[in-house]
This record gives C-alpha cells, sequence and structure tokens, in this order.
C-alpha cells in the first residue's frame, strides 16, 4: 500500500542506507548524495552502528556525533543498529540492517557502494548463494574448520564449484575478495529471502581501499574542491597517530569537521581495564565465556589461559588470534563479553526477526512526513525518547531495548575516563535534531 506525504500528492519515497561512519567522511557524503539522485527519492533513511562496530572495536566517536554527521549531509532520519548485530559478521549485520529497513513500510531502494565488479554478477551470485548448495556449503564448513576466515573460506568454496553445474557463481568468486562486495552480497541475499519489495542500488566504491591506512591527497571532483577520498580507516590511522582533527579538512565534508574538532576520539585501549575486570569478575563468578555470542569453545580456552597476561586489548587480540580465530572475530568476541552480549538473547532476536523496535537517533526537522508515514506504515516501535521505552515497548522488547543501553553506557563510561568529565546518558540525551 502507497504512503502518502502530507504535503505531497505523490507517494512518499525513501532510499535507505545501511552504514558505520566510523567516522563520517567525504566519500559517505557522496553516497548520500548520490542515493537520492539515482533512487529518486525525497527522504534517505540510514540504519547506523551506535557506539561499537563490525570490526569488532568502539566507534571512533560516538553515535550521536555520527548522526549529526550523517543529517548534515544528506541523511533526513538515523536509526540505529543493535549492538549485538552492529558487532556481527556481515551475514547478520546486512540481515538486520535489511530487516528494520523492510519493516518501516516506507523504503524504496537500498543504495550501497561496492568496488569494481558487475552489479548483474554481484546479483547471480546472492541468488546462487541464498539457495546454500551442497557443493559450496561442505567445502565452506570444512575450510571453517581449518581455520580460514569466512570470506576466504566462501570465495575458495564459490571458485571450486564445478563448471558443468550450470551456475555463473564459480565466475564471481573474486568479487568475495572485497569487503564492500561481500556486505554487497549479503545485502541482496537478505532481500531476495524476506521477498521484500525494496530494489538494490549499488554504486561505485570511490577512492581508497576500504583496508587502505594511507590518506590520499589526491583531489576528487567527486568529493568537492581540492577534497579527497580517503577510507575511514586512513582516518582512524591518522587519528590514532595523533594528527589533529583539523588537519583532516579535505578529508571530511566541511559540516563535519567542526563536529571532530569539539570531540575526542576513543579507540579500543580506552577499554582495556573495563575488559580485564570483566574477565576477572567472570573468573571469580565461574561464567564462562562461550556463554556469549560467537565465543567457541577453543576460544574461550584461550582467554582464560590470556587472564592475568594481558596489558592491552590490541595485544591480547594479537595474542589470541590464530588460523581458527582471526583478529576480527577475535576482537568481537572480546566485544561481545565485555558488552555482556549471550548467545540465548542474540538467537532470541534473530528469531523475533532482529527485533520489534527500532532506535531512533536523529532526524532533520524538514523530514516530518517522513516520521509520519513510517509511523502509519511500520511493523516496528519507533522509539524517540527513552522514558518512553516502558510504555510503549513488552517486556521481552524492553529487556533488549535495556542491553542496548548497556553498551552505550559502557561506551560513555570510557569516553567520561578519556576526558575528565561527565558525559550525557541515553536518559539524559535526546535524538539530534538538525535543520
Amino acid at each position: 500500500m502507497d504512503v502518502y506525504s502530507h504535503s505531497q500528492s505523490q507517494p512518499l519515497s525513501a532510499v535507505g542506507v545501511i552504514a558505520e561512519y566510523n567516522p563520517f567522511h567525504n566519500g559517505h557524503a557522496y553516497h548520500l548524495r548520490q542515493a537520492k539522485e539515482l533512487s529518486g527519492a525525497r527522504f534517505c533513511v540510514v540504519v547506523m552502528s551506535g557506539d561499537f562496530v563490525q570490526r569488532g572495536a568502539p566507534a571512533i566517536y560516538d553515535k550521536y556525533l555520527r548522526t549529526e554527521a550523517a543529517l548534515r549531509c544528506g541523511a533526513d532520519l538515523v536509526l540505529e543498529m543493535p549492538p549485538a548485530f552492529a558487532l556481527s559478521s556481515a551475514r547478520d549485520f546486512a540481515a538486520c540492517g535489511v530487516s528494520l529497513l523492510d519493516r518501516l513500510g516506507v523504503v524504496t531502494h537500498l543504495c550501497f557502494g561496492m568496488e569494481d565488479g558487475d552489479p548483474e554478477a554481484v546479483s547471480r551470485l546472492a541468488r546462487f548463494l541464498l539457495q546454500e548448495p551442497e557443493a559450496v556449503s561442505a567445502p565452506l564448513r570444512q575450510a571453517l574448520k581449518n581455520g580460514h576466515s569466512y570470506p576466504k573460506a566462501l570465495a575458495d568454496a564459490v571458485a571450486a564449484v564445478p563448471s558443468d553445474t550450470a551456475t555463473p557463481a564459480a565466475a564471481a568468486a573474486p568479487l568475495l575478495s572485497r569487503p564492500n562486495t561481500i556486505l554487497a552480497v549479503e545485502y541482496e541475499k537478505a532481500l531476495l529471502a524476506r521477498h521484500s519489495s525494496i530494489l538494490p542500488l549499488p554504486i561505485r566504491r570511490e577512492g581508497s581501499g576500504y583496508h587502505d591506512t594511507r590518506l590520499s591527497d589526491a583531489p576528487n571532483p567527486k568529493a568537492g574542491p581540492g577534497a579527497g577520498f580517503s577510507s575511514a580507516s586512513a582516518i582512524r590511522s591518522a587519528l590514532a597517530g595523533g594528527t589533529a582533527a583539523a588537519a583532516l579538512a579535505h578529508q571530511v565534508p566541511a559540516e563535519v569537521l567542526p563536529l571532530m574538532e569539539a570531540s575526542v576520539p576513543l579507540f579500543p585501549g580506552d577499554f582495556t581495564s573495563m575488559l580485564l575486570f570483566r574477565l576477572l569478575e567472570m573468573e571469580r563468578q565461574q561464567i564462562p565465556p562461550e556463554r556469549f555470542w560467537d565465543v567457541p569453545e577453543g576460544l574461550a580456552g584461550r582467554i582464560r589461559r590470556s587472564l592475568l597476561r594481558f596489558s592491552s586489548i590490541e595485544q591480547l587480540t594479537e595474542e589470541l588470534n590464530t588460523r581458527a580465530f582471526t583478529a576480527s572475530r577475535v576482537r568481537r568476541a572480546l566485544m561481545h563479553i565485555l558488552l555482556d552480549i549471550r548467545t540465548e538473547d542474540v538467537l532470541l532476536r534473530k528469531s523475533r526477526d532482529y527485533g520489534s523496535f527500532v532506535r531512533v537517533l536523529g532526524f532533520r526537522k524538514d523530514a516530518a512526513p517522513l516520521l509520519s508515514a513510517i509511523k502509519k506504515a511500520s511493523a516496528l516501535t519507533l522509539v524517540v525518547k527513552t522514558a518512553d521505552a516502558p510504555q510503549i515497548l513488552d517486556p521481552e522488547a524492553l529487556s533488549f531495548f535495556r542491553q542496548d543501553l548497556y553498551a552505550s553506557h559502557v561506551y560513555q563510561a570510557a569516553l567520561a575516563g578519556r576526558t575528565g568529565r561527565p558525559v550525557p546518558n541515553e536518559y539524559t540525551r535526546s535524538p539530534v535534531r538538525v535543520g
């Protein structure tokens, strides 16, 4: 059923984006512009990771700063992806984001970036993998058991598909070595699995590679006069090395730079003391690490043996990193433990289609028609004010909501420790309003 705005006779349309913005840079601003232009949508809805991100780390800036950055640069509404899924594999990250956008009832397109590659080849590969063919799933399971990372294991399994299976998957296997394209495949798989009416809208990633840690000095006209397209990894690396935000002026939009200059970045090491205390307390109370999401028994044993021997999260990650447990998986496991993300809770949320509510982090003031349309069409409960949650959520959803608040309060505690001054909490903070 079409959703109509209050001020127009045309159906209200919105393009969806799933993002981390860690931190927000010129490439993200370009993506938002392209999303609206190519989709023809009036509004853009972003589902964004909150205070922790998929690589298994705290976001370098808090979710409210990153929300404001997105709203200043083209987004109209920013919603929070629950920490359990923001800190998850590409499959669950994509499935959760797609679920939330699909159930809003107003999103017509999902716009995502990908490295060089044929969009139709990505679509064919997504359709093929959705069937979970035994020719792929069996060698995939074996490769994972042998300690390969999921992307490598999947790429190798797809490449080995016999040519007589009448599938284009093998030819598309090289696509699975590219981070954004892996996510693109997962987005399309999630849309297909839901029989969603949302149309995939891939765009070519501009500028530096996803993992490139070097800042690019090369200006790109698509980024703006004198501006460049460095990766978020490169910007984080520069900030971690002591580069002042002001020195990154050509890498981030002018609207975002003042936000960064007024804030303090956080890094994994800022959570070392919290994690050590958490692990010590678990040992004292005999809480097994394998109780937490994606902490298998082998990794749990290694964590126990390293309990009194680590000096930083980075050093612990390096010590736990093996062929069987990649650095990203180790970091995510440690964050699951720190944030009390338990397996039974994650599985329950997944069985509930990733939850019955979504948290509003911010919106543009002129997006009132969008919010009104979502309230009419959505299968999700929108939580705008934290204080309203007990009245509008059922007990199970309220329990999940409080778990999400806990993750943000852990982040805010680390930020307060870093700055030496109080930080607004989830009960005193209002959604960001721009415009």
